[in-house]
């Protein structure tokens, strides 16, 4: 079979899905533009921003894909292509869209806040401690993490460092400029198109201008790009960079679709399917661990509640960027499981052990780009730039998000000058920053990243579980919330059960108990949500008595 068929059969499927699916789902959770948005009724400057629907989806997009729908389904052709390419297709209509877009919609009636307040709304307050504890804790590894690869990217490809100094440099002048002139549809499609084409331009001149510094230096340059970011309103520098490095990966993802077009590969690899691999275990649960990102993300829920629902101009732009940014994501999944499917089996998982995933998806579509009159070492490097570009867009986003974890902990702290000082964005800010550090130095998260599937996805269940309990009191039917929430916490819990399991008998017991703790807390916010529900059933009848 030709890769081409692949690619449009899933484009063809995912736009039906967001055209009838995805406004089944909208309506389900009864968002009307008659209501304003929380970036109108609480618009400060800083985090409530009303923006146009692409700005919000750049920024969404850019923030939820970095490199996890690269890496992650690539991994996941261990078990074969075709499951591989069936759990992103299912995953995302049924289970990551729905997750993404219920986040922003109960963020939308909680006053923008975060999944961890729409907790504390529908579970409680030791719910709320709970999750904001998880995420914090998933967030600033995330950062270390992220952090490390790119500080190890801009050492090894100075080009690449250069290209992404422009960038931000063109972000800060590219949202100064959207003040003045980008109020009319006119000026700011101009704006667009300059500012994407200056961007393009400064791939090609980073790469003549390598900026080559120490690992020790890069790091510290990104954690006070990273303070910067999350303190600075939206729109100076974190809205318009998200914007324009989004217009990247569309462009990879047309230059990769008339790639293959040109090109017309052939699928190589076989199509069956392998129950167990020797080096990720069998293919329930960790087929839907390590895709993550292509189907179904918890840090999506994150970056839904928290940066995106607070710049949403009305509330029905909460389809195109939540439904809608999840399938483009699952699109982008597609294509990266068929840069590898022009290798037989044999050399993808000898070229995967040797290379790692983001070299292999940069080489298969660089090569495939290559067919449209390029030269193929650019293609490459274009391709990996990318990649770097969005990893990058991860990171001042999730500073930002672990900056908001920590100012909604103490909006319940009684002692209301402590509470004014955790809620200052610098302060917070200053301790996320701080944190990540030491992380950073102790060498600590690279120990703790193999745990980082699970959480991610046990995250995206307790998501799920926060929206489901918010449309059950409100007596709407969530079934189509509650059956992916089973799923996910019959996925992760078994996951978290086998990891720490493996890691007890390996005698590495300090990543058992993480996972152990981490199962229990989630165990805990399950009985937390059942008790809520059951004591709101109890008075539902007495009161039915009563009368």
């Amino acid at each position: 079979m030709q890769l081409i068929y692949l690619l449009l059969a899933a484009a063809v499927l995912l736009f039906f899905a967001y055209r009838i699916y995805g406004k089944y789902v909208f309506a389900k959770f009864n968002l009307h533009d008659r209501e304003p948005a929380p970036s109108h009724t609480y618009q400060d400057g800083v985090d409530y921003v009303p923006s146009k629907p692409g700005v919000v989806l750049g920024h969404h997009f850019a923030s939820i894909a970095g490199a996890g729908p690269i890496v992650g389904p690539i991994i996941a052709v261990t078990f074969g292509w075709i499951p591989a390419v069936l759990w992103i297709l299912i995953g995302g209509i049924f289970f990551g869209a729905v997750h993404d877009l219920g986040s922003i919609a109960a963020s939308l009636k909680h006053q923008g806040k975060s999944i961890g307040v729409i907790i504390e709304k529908n579970i409680g307050l030791k719910g709320k401690r709970l999750f904001i504890l998880f995420s914090f804790s998933t967030l600033i590894l995330v950062i270390a993490v992220f952090a490390d690869i790119i500080a190890k990217t801009f050492v090894n490809n100075p080009g690449v460092a250069s290209a992404s100094a422009l960038f931000i440099v063109l972000a800060i002048v590219f949202g100064q400029l959207n003040r003045f002139f980008g109020g009319t549809k006119v000026g700011f499609s101009l704006l667009t198109i300059a500012g994407v084409a200056i961007m393009y331009y400064f791939v090609y001149l980073g790469m003549q201008l390598p900026l080559a510094l120490s690992y020790d230096f890069w790091i510290y340059l990104l954690m006070a790009y990273a303070f910067f970011a999350s303190v600075a309103p939206v729109s100076v520098l974190l809205q318009p960079r998200d914007y324009l490095n989004s217009f990247l990966l569309y462009g990879l993802m047309l230059a990769a679709v008339a790639g293959i077009l040109v090109a017309n590969p052939s699928i190589a690899m076989d199509s069956e399917i392998y129950i167990s691999s020797d080096t990720l275990g069998y293919i329930f649960p960790v087929l839907f661990v390590t895709v993550a990102c292509g189907a179904i993300s918890g840090f999506h829920s994150l970056v839904a509640s928290g940066t995106t629902s607070k710049q949403l101009d009305k509330p029905s732009d909460a389809k195109i960027v939540g439904f809608g940014g999840m399938l483009i994501e699952s699109f982008l999944a597609i294509i990266a499981v068929g840069s590898v499917l022009i290798l037989s089996r044999g050399e993808y998982i000898e070229r995967l052990g040797a290379e790692g995933p983001v070299p292999l998806f940069a080489s298969g579509l660089g090569q495939m780009i290559s067919s449209l009159g390029l030269e193929e070492s650019f293609a490459v490097a274009f391709v990996a730039l990318t990649v770097s570009a969005f990893a990058m867009t991860t990171l001042d986003t999730c500073t930002r998000l672990a900056r908001f974890t920590v100012q909604e902990y103490f909006d319940n702290v009684p002692e209301k000058r402590l509470q004014a000082t955790g809620q200052n964005r610098f302060v917070a800010t200053g301790f996320v920053v701080i944190v990540s550090m030491l992380l950073l130095t102790s060498g600590e998260f690279s120990t703790l990243w193999p745990i980082f599937g699970s959480a991610n996805q046990l995250l995206a269940a307790l998501a799920l579980l926060a929206v489901a309990v918010w449309l059950i009191r409100q007596k709407v039917e969530a079934r189509f919330v509650t059956i992916p929430m089973f799923f996910m916490f019959g996925v992760t819990l078994s996951s978290l059960a086998l990891f720490a399991f493996n890691n007890f008998k390996k005698e590495v017991y300090v990543l058992s108990a993480i996972a152990a703790v981490l199962f229990i807390m989630a165990l805990a916010l399950i009985l937390l949500a059942r008790q809520r529900l059951k004591k709101e059933i109890n008075q539902e009848e007495d009161e039915k008595l009563s009368v």
